[in-house]
C-alpha cells in the first residue's frame, strides 16, 4: 500500500509535540505553508489541539502579521500618519477603498490588490505616501493615487 503524505496541519503539530500552548508558531508555520490562515485548517488545528475555534481567531486577529485572507499580487500601504492624514490619506483611503473594493487589511475580489492603511512609513516629507510593492510614492492627491493604482492593475492583466 503506497505511503499517503500526511497533511500539512498534522504534521505542523507533530513538529510542536501537540503542545497547544506552541498556538502561535504553528499559526506562523501554517500561513508560511499557505501564504495565510485559511479558515478549513484553522477549524482542523482547533479540532487536534483541543483549543476553541474562537481562541485561534482571535489570536489571528491580534496579531497583524497573520492573514486570514489571501495576499492580493499587489500590496498597498497607505501612511495614515498625522501629516500624511491632514495632506490628505483620509480621503485617499476612502476612494480606493470605494474604487478597488478594499476593506482596511482585506484584498480586492480579483486578487490585485491587498490594502494596509499603516500608522507611519517615516517619508513625512513626501506626505501623503503609499508604499505600493515597498515603492515610495509621495505628494499624492486623489487622482494621482487612484490612476497609479489603475496603471498596476492595467499591468497586471497584460502579465
Amino acid at each position: 500500500m503506497p505511503e499517503t503524505k500526511e497533511n500539512t496541519v498534522a504534521q505542523i503539530i507533530r513538529r510542536y509535540a501537540g503542545d497547544p500552548d506552541m498556538l502561535i508558531p504553528m499559526m506562523q508555520d501554517l500561513q508560511a505553508e499557505c501564504d495565510y490562515l485559511p479558515k478549513a485548517e484553522l477549524k482542523e488545528l482547533s479540532g487536534r489541539l483541543c483549543v476553541p475555534l474562537a481562541r485561534i481567531y482571535s489570536v489571528a486577529t491580534f496579531y497583524a502579521s497573520f492573514r486570514l485572507m489571501p495576499k492580493g499580487d499587489h500590496t498597498i500601504q497607505l501612511c495614515m500618519g498625522t501629516v500624511c492624514f491632514l495632506k490628505g490619506a483620509g480621503k485617499i483611503a476612502q476612494v480606493i477603498q470605494r474604487e478597488f473594493e478594499l476593506v482596511p487589511g482585506g484584498t480586492s475580489p480579483d486578487g490585485k490588490f491587498t490594502f494596509s492603511p499603516v500608522n507611519c512609513v517615516g517619508a513625512c516629507a513626501l506626505a501623503p505616501v503609499m508604499v505600493l510593492d515597498g515603492e515610495y510614492h509621495g505628494g499624492l492627491a486623489v487622482d494621482s493615487a487612484v490612476e497609479l493604482l489603475h496603471k498596476i492593475a492595467e499591468e497586471t492583466d497584460k502579465v
